[in-house]
């Protein structure tokens, strides 16, 4: 374990008397499910210590920045939003500033020489230990520590408090780090190699998540289909197949989602898992990234347009009505408008249900940012807008594909734009319009009625 800063302090330790009672706290997250997550564990880790959190960071006497690096221009919106809280902490002394995540963990020196007035920088692997490290900041000044190596895999967060945003829904970590090598992709550096949890520990804690009344569970993980094979488990291989079907048997779960698995990865025993477990949605995320066999093979993806397909229809051909997303990038470097007509066709045949969509954009450190011929930005976005115009196309006819059929949904809460209606979405990770003031985690059966580009809207059975 390699820091920074050494403290020799011990990690926050069940039953510690919380010191910071009544303080408040403000925390913005960048980036992934990956920091959604983490930003679970830092929040209940404050509020553990006696803080409550506040909507504005200018009524906060803490603020947290729970950083990425995956998107374009993360520096500048980190830094540009660090200019403003250094004017809040120039008329209140007191208030404590804490840099964090992906972007602390790879830039953990120009983050003090940039911004001076921060507290407390921390890395991706020493999130456990946020309070322990404010401690130190009340009482002997700035401090930036860094781990190299991850904790162990017994003490992978499990044990730590959360504050959820749901109360029925739930992320579970089993895995961190990840061993593939693509070249556009920052996680195995901020993250470090992967390490799986053990079974045991995975499935206490779905259990204590659904004792406490939790419904649904996504496992997470940066290639969660890669899960176990760095354990061993009464001589065998914990697989993660295995994994979904012990997960789906536990009481009162009724839905389990992952995220995500590789493409290169995914056999047909998770896929019969799947298929064999009720819990299990019938929901998979597969990123594709490109169609172009040159490309793919550029981003060190490990498999072919042809293999992708072929994994696609085993997945369709083995689990009824499944939905499918995907991961697209356009513009990877050296990209040519051969390798992205492919790529639209890969898109017309494969009718994802839904895409994520980027247009590259080079991350210090990754073998991506020096590759030549880097695609001119005019050319990437008219690509893009072509992408985009042809998902959304499939996407709204697959879902008008879903209009008269009757389906489950879980109740999320009252739509944003309508307090009339519920947001619900189905096993298949559609979104669900349902008139009605039906309360946050409620099951039930709508019949489609209507067909919007990306949500459906439903009538109560």
């Amino acid at each position: 374990m390699s820091e920074t800063t050494l403290l020799g302090m011990p990690t926050v330790k069940e039953g510690r008397v919380p010191t910071r009672t009544g303080r408040t706290y403000y925390l913005r997250t960048y980036g992934c499910q990956m920091n959604d997550h983490d930003s679970e564990r830092i929040a209940g880790l404050l509020e553990a210590d006696g803080m409550v959190p506040a909507d504005d960071p200018a009524e906060a006497d803490l603020v947290v920045l729970n950083t990425c690096t995956i998107r374009e221009n993360a520096d500048r919106k980190l830094y540009g939003y660090l200019g403003s809280l250094r004017r809040l902490k120039r008329d209140r002394p007191d208030m404590r500033i804490a840099v964090g995540g992906c972007m602390a963990q790879k830039d953990r020196g120009t983050i003090r020489e940039r911004a001076d007035w921060v507290d407390v920088v921390f890395g991706t692997h020493n999130t456990h230990r946020v309070v322990d490290l404010l401690d130190h900041a009340d009482e002997w000044g700035p401090v930036t520590e860094i781990w190299e190596q991850t904790v162990d895999p017994a003490d992978m967060a499990s044990h730590l408090p959360a504050h959820r945003e749901s109360e029925h829904t739930a992320w579970v970590t089993i895995t961190i780090g990840c061993n593939n090598s693509c070249t556009f992709c920052i996680v195995p550096i901020v993250r470090g190699p992967e390490i799986s949890r053990r079974p045991g520990d995975i499935l206490r804690e779905v259990e204590t998540l659904a004792a406490e009344g939790v419904v649904e569970v996504t496992l997470l993980g940066q290639n969660v289909n890669s899960y176990g094979r760095d354990l061993e488990q009464g001589g065998h291989k914990a697989l993660f197949a295995d994994l979904l079907r012990r997960v789906g048997e536990v009481d009162g779960i009724r839905r389990v989602r992952f995220t995500s698995p590789h493409p290169k990865d995914i056999k047909e025993d998770v896929m019969a898992a799947m298929a064999e477990t009720d819990a299990v949605c019938e929901q998979l995320h597969l990123p594709l990234q490109a169609g172009s066999d040159r490309i793919l093979a550029a981003m060190h993806r490990g498999y072919t347009a042809e293999r992708f397909l072929r994994k696609l229809e085993m997945a369709r051909s083995m689990v009824p009505d499944l939905s499918v997303s995907t991961d697209i990038i356009v513009g990877f470097p050296g990209e040519g408008d051969d390798d992205f007509e492919r790529t639209l066709e890969v898109v017309a045949e494969a009718r994802f249900d839904s895409a994520f969509m980027f247009q590259y954009s080079p991350r210090p450190g990754t073998p991506a940012a020096t590759m030549d011929a880097q695609v001119p930005a005019e050319v990437v976005q008219e690509r893009f807008d072509r992408l985009v115009r042809l998902q959304n196309a499939i996407t709204f006819e697959r879902n008008q594909e879903r209009v008269g059929r009757r389906l489950e949904v879980l109740v999320e809460g009252p739509s944003r734009r309508d307090p009339s209606v519920v947001t619900a979405r189905t096993r298949g990770n559609r979104i669900v319009h349902v008139p009605g003031g039906w309360p946050a985690g409620t099951f039930m059966d709508v019949t489609v009625t209507r067909a919007a580009p990306h949500y459906l809207e439903g009538a109560p059975n």
